[in-house]
């Protein structure tokens, strides 16, 4: 495997470096296609803004590696429920070829680029996240760039969840979020949810006669295939089109960032590699194929290897068929539902306290109150070394096993060491969701919850890991 470094295409602080360089005000095309006008802007601002620039780590994975992304999640998951009765949001897929709509109206025939780029820039967005901080009495703004798109005529809109990251995990109102249009209309938006195992999120402005994309079938593209992305690279290249090929299929990437404690997280995604040119601002914008459906979600490019060689024309895609019911989840619920949960907080045993004898496996290190794991019996210095028939050797094991073969409600057995005996445990899994993780906060000291008792334990967890994994 190959280090590279890798951007996730939120803007990295390259605005103003185009020397004296200004985006010209954005004109609808005049086309058959065009769609028409947006509503009065809700709000709109000026001024040059810092961008906050966020890179990220990433290991390219091959084979059946790593934890679950998406595309697991469509596998195991059940379908969304249905919305409410009350509910206008629809979510429009068009099959290929596509028949005639508004926004393809070539009797399903491939489009030109200039018709694809007519048909779907009313429905393409950017997004700014403006984070306000007071330093030092001095009241600063920054401004982190992505891009969207539209998914439905009452103001949803998806993007990555990188993009809108600081305003998920903010809860002091400094952090807001602006979606803007190419006809100069912007609006305040309101995070409906974000799945970050995922990449995906959704955010709501206050629009009822918005032109939604029409989702496609990602199952059906082919190596050689021709995309088309619609985003604003560098955060000041608005609504610019750029084309490409579908360069592979079925990737695993890995990403690691820095969470807001410090800590590393990984996450393994899968996604199609094309060479459509793929920049920092990019991320969250939609990709076509050549009939105008989105089946794709541009999420990351790779730049150079650890060793120093430059990369070139790797871009990476979230397929549209492994989050359209992620997508539907946060619409109707906020969250993704069925996703199971334990309720604990572990680590891995340490290779020194492995030459001890010690099992190696996810180290339990908390477990939250009225959680599954402790309703289950499982205890704080138990090591889970397997779930059912799987093997755990890890904590990011253990995230595999629950990622890839299990949903909320699944009954499974827990084969746990405590006090260097086996034992076996029956849990039904929870749901992860924000009451069940606000019920397992993160410890800020790693070390187990309770003392060691007795001389069975005999000390052997003295010293943890650093990463502690809530589960």
């Amino acid at each position: 495997m190959s280090e590279f470094n890798f951007y996730n295409s939120e803007n990295d602080g390259y605005r103003g470096g185009l020397g004296g360089y200004v985006d010209p005000e954005p004109v609808m095309p005049n086309t058959p296609l065009s769609t028409g006008g947006m509503k009065p802007p809700r709000r709109k601002k000026n001024g040059a803004a810092k961008v906050v620039a966020l890179v990220l780590a990433c290991t390219l994975a091959g084979g059946s590696a790593g934890v679950g992304g998406a595309y697991l999640y469509q596998r195991f998951s059940p379908q969304p429920a249905p919305m409410a009765p009350d509910h206008s949001t629809t979510l429009y897929e068009g099959d290929r070829p596509q028949v005639e709509t508004i926004l393809n109206s070539n009797s399903g025939q491939p489009m030109s680029p200039e018709q694809l780029y007519a048909a779907n820039l009313a429905s393409c967005v950017g997004i700014t996240v403006n984070t306000t901080q007071n330093i030092w009495g001095q009241t600063t703004t920054s401004a982190a760039s992505g891009s969207g798109f539209v998914l439905s005529q009452d103001g949803y809109i998806a993007t990555n969840y990188h993009v809108i990251e600081e305003a998920a995990e903010d809860d002091t109102g400094a952090v807001t979020i602006e979606v803007s249009f190419a006809n100069g209309d912007k609006y305040d938006a309101k995070l409906i949810g974000g799945e970050k195992d995922n990449d995906v999120a959704v955010v709501k402005i206050d629009a009822d006669d918005l032109t939604p994309v029409t989702l496609g079938d990602s199952s059906k593209l082919v190596v050689g295939e021709k995309v088309y992305a619609i985003g604003n690279p560098l955060g000041e290249l608005t609504y610019s089109l750029t084309d490409g090929l579908i360069s592979a299929l079925d990737r695993l990437i890995t990403t690691t960032s820095t969470d807001q404690n410090g800590r590393q997280v990984s996450t393994t995604l899968n996604v199609f590699q094309t060479n459509c040119a793929i920049n920092p601002g990019n991320s969250g914008g939609p990709l076509f194929d050549s009939y105008g459906n989105v089946i794709g979600i541009t999420t990351a490019k790779y730049t150079q290897s650890s060793s120093g060689v430059t990369a070139e024309g790797l871009g990476f895609v979230l397929p549209i068929n492994d989050v359209k019911a992620i997508l539907s989840d946060l619409i109707a619920h906020g969250y993704v539902t069925g996703k199971p949960y334990l309720g604990i907080q572990v680590s891995n045993v340490s290779s020194e306290a492995q030459r001890y004898g010690i099992s190696a496996g996810a180290a339990v290190s908390y477990v939250a109150e009225g959680s599954c794991a402790q309703k289950a019996g499982l205890q704080v210095n138990d090591i889970i070394v397997a779930i059912d028939s799987t093997a755990i050797d890890s904590s990011s094991a253990l995230t595999a096993a629950l990622s890839t073969g299990y949903k909320a409600g699944d009954t499974a057995t827990l084969t746990v060491i405590r006090n260097q005996q086996e034992r076996k445990l029956t849990i039904t899994f929870d749901e992860k969701n924000a009451q069940t993780e606000a019920n397992n906060p993160l410890q800020q000291d790693s070390q187990p919850q309770q003392p060691a008792q007795g001389g069975q334990d005999n000390g052997y967890y003295y010293q943890w890991p650093f990463n502690v994994f809530p589960w």
